[in-house]
């Protein structure tokens, strides 16, 4: 049996021989870090500080969540405070891959203590506040904190984020204020008269409604817990169990590289929502070997982006926003995760068919048997990973009334418990003495703690800057306003289906630009304010029933994911290609095309919704009998629709058999009479025999392996 925690990267089997890590999978590891845990290498006091900080914060959030009776805004500005702290340590405002700071400049110490001392204040003053039903006006450091909470917000978020979410929330700010009873009395606003600064920091701070408002309360309540619970596990070493299970069950078959990192990837998503850190901790491995199989730089990289942003989409963490969807819902988070399961799979599934297909293309083999694990030792190494993790799904599917954070706290209870015997075990085995092993265990924790901690800086900072986005749209009525403009645009259409299909489409690029600056929790979190009851109401659909917006949320949440690999931004394409050596635009925009599956999908999951597991109004109320089908008619539109895009079926298609692909498709998208599904299946078994036909007549030589 071989050590389960040593790192995948070692394995001479994966990695050209004497091959340690390049400059390029560097480059990636300090690009993840700065964009996502913070691209400072403190040494020393400042090191500690920040590991007591991280630590501090993950014991905080597993008390409450033991204890469950922790005041909601309380914990909310606690979890704030924890970021705010955290962010200003680790999070230069300045980015400097390859040369980091290694000490915190004293404008940072400043900063983050007026950031986290404004959090700190609604902790402290939170009775007095609520008592008075928001600002005092005998306390004017209500207004003054109010104010520094959102000014240092919007800072915070510009270091961690980028400057696409702060520039968002001053523009929803200085709407705002246009109105004749506002700020701006000089510009009018078509849906409010607009409001002064402290009506609009009493909304924004004191109010449930604004940044400590439901999305960082499920960030605290919740997603923190789900994220700490993906850092022990990986810690622990079964992300690369994860690895090595992939390459010993697909790496044999044809393309079996990329089918290796698609299913590494799907794996990995289970415990991680972040598309940008499964690239790097994946793609390390995957991208180089399927570079030695014949996939160009671009190519391996594209197909590790598109498995990796796909990775939010799998149950039960799903990049955080599945917690929060099920908020917004009003429904069991039991409930959300099983009507996500099967489009996951899905997705997932159409990756394996589009890998198969460049095989195809580049007439690619499977990796020699001698390079690859072997599968029953693989098994058997890391079987008692599956405790923990089946532990956690299986109480979250099977129990209704179970309390995610509660399965996520004893989920990570038992790894801990998991970590100590495994470093005893393999201490036995290396020479350790059982203290010293112990003191091993106790470090690996420590590290799963901070590296827990530091991921979640961003969340925090994105559910409370999304906050302020939220509670100016609940006060101005700008939903109603767009949905009457977007209600007009959609009125040109005479047919019900047309107008229904601009507003998709409308809402499909929102999401899609909007995503390109902001993270995919933010995105959705905005979506779900602005376009979903737009969506819903152009559709006609029960705003107050849960199964009836499932659909709705899942769309914009699928589009919001696509933005990680939609150029010209695409952070997980440019680390992907920072591995590579490819061009990352080119890279980001062959992932692009690999994921347009995903945006057939989510049509598909909009007009038949039967694939989320809801009928007749109602969730989870599909007969297995009728959704096996569907799931079937589903899978096959999706690859028709692959091999329409990537024009390759058995061979390369003329014009013709594209458009008869991408008909059945189409067809297959709507849930219609099973002769027309008949039909498309016709469409489908009329090109592949036509091209099979024409390959006897005429063989067709396979396009070249690329370098």
């Amino acid at each position: 049996m071989s050590d389960p925690t040593r790192p995948i990267s070692s394995n001479p089997s994966l990695t050209p021989p004497g091959q340690e890590m390049t400059e390029g999978e560097r480059r990636a590891i300090e690009m993840v870090e700065a964009a996502e845990t913070g691209g400072r290498k403190l040494f020393g006091w400042q090191a500690m500080l920040v590991t007591v900080i991280a630590v501090s914060w993950c014991l905080f959030q597993m008390y409450a969540a033991y204890n469950g009776a922790i005041t909601p805004t309380i914990m909310r500005s606690t979890h704030l405070a924890f970021a705010f702290a955290l962010a200003f340590l680790v999070f230069p405002f300045k980015k400097t891959p390859g040369d980091p700071q290694k000490r915190v400049p004293w404008g940072d110490w400043i900063l983050g203590g007026i950031a986290t001392a404004s959090a700190l204040y609604f902790f402290v003053e939170y009775s007095n506040i609520a008592n008075n039903g928001g600002l005092r006006a005998d306390a004017p450091l209500d207004l003054i904190a109010s104010s520094a909470l959102v000014v240092m917000l919007l800072l915070t978020a510009w270091r961690t984020l980028g400057l696409a979410m702060p520039l968002i929330s001053l523009a929803f700010i200085l709407f705002a204020f246009m109105g004749s009873r506002g700020l701006i009395p000089f510009i009018q606003s078509p849906f409010h008269n607009g409001y002064t600064w402290p009506q609009l920091m009493g909304q924004l701070a004191t109010n449930t409604e604004g940044i400590f408002g439901t999305a960082i309360g499920v960030s605290a309540q919740i997603v923190f817990l789900f994220v700490l619970f993906g850092a022990v596990f990986d810690k622990l070493g079964a992300g690369d169990w994860f690895m090595r299970v992939a390459q010993s069950l697909l790496g044999g078959y044809r393309g079996g590289a990329a089918k290796a990192s698609i299913l590494s990837s799907a794996l990995n998503g289970i415990i991680s929502g972040s598309a940008v850190s499964n690239v790097v901790t994946g793609g390390n491995i995957t991208i180089g070997t399927m570079i030695r199989t014949g996939y160009s730089r671009e190519k391996a990289g594209a197909i590790e982006v598109a498995s990796s942003s796909n990775g939010q989409l799998m149950p039960p963490v799903m990049g955080a926003a599945a917690f929060i969807m099920a908020q917004n819902l009003n429904i069991e988070y039991r409930s959300l995760i099983l009507a996500a399961a099967i489009p996951a799979f899905l997705c997932y599934a159409a990756l394996l068919v589009v890998s198969h297909i460049e095989a195809l293309k580049l007439n690619l083999k499977g990796l020699p048997k001698n390079e690859l694990p072997r599968v029953r030792k693989t098994l058997l190494e890391g079987w008692y990973y599956m405790i923990p993790l089946g532990y956690l799904i299986g109480v979250l599917t099977v129990n209704p009334e179970a309390n995610p954070e509660r399965v996520a706290l004893v989920t990570i209870m038992i790894m801990l418990v998991m970590m100590f015997l495994q470093e005893v075990f393999w201490g036995s085995r290396d020479g350790r003495s059982p203290a010293r092993s112990l003191l091993d265990g106790g470090k690996k924790i420590i590290e799963a703690f901070e590296s827990g901690a530091r991921s979640m800086i961003g969340i925090a900072v994105a559910t409370a800057a999304a906050g302020i986005i939220v509670g100016i749209v609940t006060i101005t009525g700008l939903g109603f306003g767009l949905a009457d403009l977007v209600q007009t645009v959609a009125n040109l259409f005479s047919n019900e289906f047309l107008r229904i299909l601009v507003v998709l489409f409308m809402g499909q690029l929102i999401a899609l630009i909007l995503g390109m600056g902001l993270p995919t929790t933010a995105n959705y979190i905005l979506m779900s304010a602005l376009i979903v009851p737009i969506i819903a109401k152009i559709a006609g659909l029960d705003t107050s029933n849960p199964a009836e917006m499932l659909p709705v949320h899942m769309f914009v949440f699928y589009f919001g994911i696509m933005a990680d690999s939609t150029p010209p931004v695409a952070l997980a394409a440019f680390a992907a290609a920072a591995i590579s050596g490819g061009d990352p635009i080119k890279t980001g925009i062959q992932a692009f095309q690999y994921e347009l599956r995903t945006a057939l999908l989510a049509y598909m999951m909009f007009f038949n919704p039967v694939l989320l597991l809801i009928k007749d109004g109602k969730l989870g109320g599909v007969p297995l009998g009728e959704a096996v089908p569907m799931i079937i008619f589903a899978f096959i539109g999706l690859v028709a629709f692959s091999a329409a895009t990537l024009r390759f079926l058995h061979r390369k298609t003329n014009p013709i058999q594209m458009i008869l692909l991408l008909a059945a498709s189409f067809i297959l998208i709507i849930p219609t009479q099973i002769i027309w599904n008949i039909g498309a299946l016709g469409l489908i078994a009329l090109v592949y025999f036509w091209q099979k036909a024409g390959s006897r007549n005429e063989p067709s030589q396979p396009l070249p392996a690329a370098a």
